[in-house]
């Protein structure tokens, strides 16, 4: 695990909303960086991280736990679907689809949450204790903004 160090040299911008949005795409391209030997991306990982939890779950559902728009999660579930990572069959009710993970896309989960796990640990080792809960602390109130 390669320490995390420094700061970027910009400073922020007044608008919190374009300071978010940067440090997203930071953090998103830090976990890509180390989720690339398991051959998925870090909303994929996500994806099948939310249906381990819940499988099988329909597609609605799916979508509202993990609070995305359902055609984000369907362009999101077609490659991991042609890679026999996950199947998509017909739910209970026939106008549903429910969701569940492979036996390989299980296997491709369990070697990406080790990479994962690296990557938490860096980034939260990076921040620290006490702004890794009050990081925490502070989106989960952002995200209260649209409940």
């Amino acid at each position: 695990m390669k320490p995390i160090a420094g700061f970027y040299p910009k400073p922020p911008s007044p608008c919190l909303c374009l300071n978010i949005r940067r440090a997203s795409r930071a953090v998103t391209d830090f976990y890509e960086k180390m989720l690339e030997p398991s051959g998925i991306k870090i909303t994929q990982y996500s994806l099948l991280r939310h249906l381990e939890e819940t499988e099988p779950v329909t597609i609605s559902k799916l979508a509202a736990l993990m609070r995305i728009d359902r055609t984000t999660l369907n362009r999101n579930m077609k490659p991991l679907n042609e890679a026999g990572l996950i199947e998509v069959n017909s739910g209970q009710d026939p106008r549903s689809k429910e969701v569940a993970l492979t036996k390989a896309g299980k296997l491709v989960l369990t070697n990406a949450t080790v990479l994962w796990d690296q990557a938490q640990a860096s980034l939260q080792e990076y921040l620290g204790e006490y702004d890794s809960r009050h990081f925490n602390h502070l989106i989960a109130k952002m995200e209260a903004l649209v409940p």
